[in-house]
């Protein structure tokens, strides 16, 4: 469908294998690394970061697995307490992580100095940036301490129009945004992407969001159109690609499974 390779920046795997936590009294569908694979035939995509959702708790086993079975060009994006060692964190880095994710919408309260101690902690460990599921109208509580930590990455384009002026903001400060979620956002997405492209266009990555949990409306492949037509020419090869390679392939996966076809 496209010559062009696809970083998908964003997605879940929901392996019933592996235990789920109900989250708000909500557990989700199955939704497995080959239900992934058939959904996303053709979309151009080659790599990807498999990303710890809220129902997934503290466990690991389910993306270990995930990455167990992906090549070189896909990480994990975990979810995990503060209490996590520095030992697990760099076995962990081993297997294919590279972010941990902090869900500040249905993760349960969060304070900023905890937030600050996790961020700060991985990054020193193991080189990790913090990524965040966040109403950007939020940002302006947390703006000490984003404003002061080494890597943020905010989810689905911050969510809500109201908090487009808070995401720049903290973009110019080297912030990374992922278009993502879009049947899930109350916002324009072109006009959120046109505008974060606009402060740099660096900073923009793009993903599936796929199974898109919760969602008013599942991911479809017009998405990407939609980023497609919205990104200059200029810039669409680093968007599709070179952005996150940047944010999540700076180091090779050891012992990583060949890419599969």
């Amino acid at each position: 469908m496209s010559a062009q390779r696809v970083f998908d920046a964003h997605l879940h795997v929901i392996d019933p294998a592996h235990p789920l936590v109900p989250n708000q009294g909500w557990v989700p569908e199955p939704f497995t690394l080959e239900q992934y694979r058939r959904r996303t035939a053709g979309l151009g995509i080659a790599g990807g970061a498999v990303v710890a959702g809220s129902f997934q708790g503290h466990d690991q086993g389910w993306l270990l697995d995930a990455l167990a079975r992906l090549g070189p060009e896909w990480v994990g994006v975990a979810q995990l307490p503060e209490t996590v060692t520095d030992e697990r964190l760099l076995a962990l880095d081993a297997a294919g992580v590279r972010a941990v994710r902090v869900d500040l919408r249905r993760g349960g309260p969060v304070t900023p100095q905890r937030l600050d101690r996790l961020a700060r902690r991985v990054h020193e460990v193991a080189g990790w940036h913090t990524e965040l599921y966040v109403d950007a109208r939020e940002l302006p509580e947390l703006a000490g301490v984003l404003g002061a930590l080494p890597a943020v990455v905010v989810d689905h384009l911050g969510l809500h129009e109201d908090g487009l002026g808070h995401l720049l903001g903290l973009v110019e400060r080297g912030a990374v945004v992922k278009a993502t979620g879009f049947g899930r956002v109350a916002l324009d997405p072109a006009r959120a992407m046109a505008a974060v492209l606009a402060v740099d266009p660096g900073a923009l990555v793009v993903g599936t969001d796929l199974p898109s949990t919760r969602a008013a409306r599942p991911f479809a492949d017009e998405d990407l159109e939609l980023v497609r037509r919205t990104v200059p020419p200029e810039h669409l090869p680093a968007v599709l690609w070179d952005n996150a390679a940047r944010l999540y392939l700076r180091r090779p996966r050891p012992g990583a499974a060949p890419a599969r076809g």
